[in-house]
Formats: C-alpha cells, structure tokens, sequence
C-alpha cells in the first residue's frame, strides 16, 4: 500500500509520501511524490495505487505540459489535463489489466498554485479522472493506507494552523502508519509550499532523522495517558478492588 498525505493551511502547503512499494512478496523503493515547475507555477503530485499506472499517467502528464504553446494559468486547468491523461491510460490498459486479475488503480493528490490563483489550493483525483477540492473544512487528504494516521490530524490539524505545524503533525501521522502498517516504510518524502511562492521545497527524511521525534511521541502518549483524570472510573475501580 501507500501513505500520501496533502495538507492545506492558510500559509499554503505540505505533501507527504512513503517510499515502500510492494509487488506481491517483493518489497522495493520509489518515488511517489512529483514536483513540477509549470510557467511561473509550481506544483506537486502525490500518487498511490498501480506503479506501471502511475509512471505512465506522470509520463503522459509531463510531456503534455512540455509541449503547450501557453502554460496553464489556473490550478484547475492542470487538474483537468492530469484527469485527461489517467482516463488515456485506463482506455490503454485497463482491460489488459483486468485479464491479468488486476485493477486499474490510481488516486493522485495534486497541489499547487499557478499565476492566475488568488492562492494555493490542493486537489483529490479519482482512477475514473474526475476530482475534489481539498476545503478548510476538511483540510487534508490521505491516499493509500488512511486509518492509522487519521485520527492524530483529525483532532489536532486546522486550515488555521502554520506550515511548521502541519510538518509536524503529518510526519507524526506518517509516524502512526508505519508502526501499525506493514507496507507503509522509510524513507519518507516532504514537500512544502508557501502560499504565492511559486516554489516548491523537497527533502527526503530516512528513518534516523525522525527517530527521536518517534521516541519522543510514544513518551508522551503514555505520560498523557496516565495523567489522564481517572474520577469517571474509581467507581468501577472500587468495585473490582471490592470483589477481589
């Protein structure tokens, strides 16, 4: 599977990816993350799902950006052209893939800004090509594997949070994914964006840079665990010490 994660606050952006990629028994590592300087714009790719998929959708993608007379102007523009290009490849290989037991599998996160954008935004791109806009209401997404990284973002992540918070709170949620899943590992990939920039900034953390940071949170977990108030249950606690 795949951890990918995209962020989006008021400041501007942050994009999170695993590198493990798994083919049956074989485990291997990649890149799932894109950055790409369009024109004046910037913008990144986050991808989960088949890898022949997603290497021929990015390929088709970037050659079609390579040979515009104009570049885009809006980020919806890009969404539609990447649209466009999975529902090329799924018209190509999805009925091969189906004879062989596979699925055409492919979400894509896609964020940027491009000069025609008041300000940065972040997209959801489904395998039938259509997509979401990533809201303040809800202001993250995750592709691949979600459940594990969820709820630490879902109780502490805002639209009103900074991008330094954001990095950490994604990392810690990448963090709770690789303990709990199998095919979620190291290295992992970041990028961040800030809002009219027109830049992306990458860096690839291996596991012994995030390693106090991991020790550190599972330290604090158990110490807020066992300061938590516990009045709610002395009543079932003095019954059990009763009966014994």
């Amino acid at each position: 599977m795949t951890f990918c994660l995209g962020m989006r606050t008021h400041e501007g952006l942050v994009g999170i990816a695993d590198t493990l990629i798994t083919s049956g028994t074989v485990l291997t590592k990649g890149k799932k993350l894109t950055c790409i300087q369009h024109g004046q714009g910037s913008l990144f790719l986050l991808t989960s799902g088949l890898r022949s998929v997603r290497d021929k959708t990015v390929t088709y993608f970037e050659e079609h950006l390579s040979e515009l007379d104009q570049p885009y102007n809006r980020m919806f523009k890009v969404v539609n052209a990447i649209s466009q290009k999975i529902r090329q490849v799924a018209k190509e290989d999805k009925a091969y893939l189906k004879e062989s037991g596979l699925q055409f599998n492919f979400h894509c996160l896609v964020g940027g800004q491009m000069p025609g954008d008041e300000e940065h935004s972040l997209y959801l791109v489904y395998p039938e090509g259509n997509w979401v806009e990533i809201v303040e209401e809800t202001p993250y997404q995750i592709i691949g594997v979600p459940g594990y990284g969820k709820p630490v973002l879902d109780r502490t992540f805002s639209n009103r949070d900074s991008l330094e918070f954001a990095v950490k709170v994604g990392c810690l949620a990448f963090d709770s994914t690789r303990i709990s899943a199998a095919d979620v590992d190291f290295p992992v990939d970041l990028v961040m964006y800030r809002r009219d920039s027109f830049r992306m900034i990458e860096h690839r953390y291996e596991q012994e840079d995030l390693i106090d940071i991991s020790t550190w949170w599972d330290d604090a977990l158990r110490k807020a665990i066992k300061n938590l108030p516990s009045e709610w249950m002395d009543r079932v606690l003095a019954r059990l010490n009763f009966d014994s």
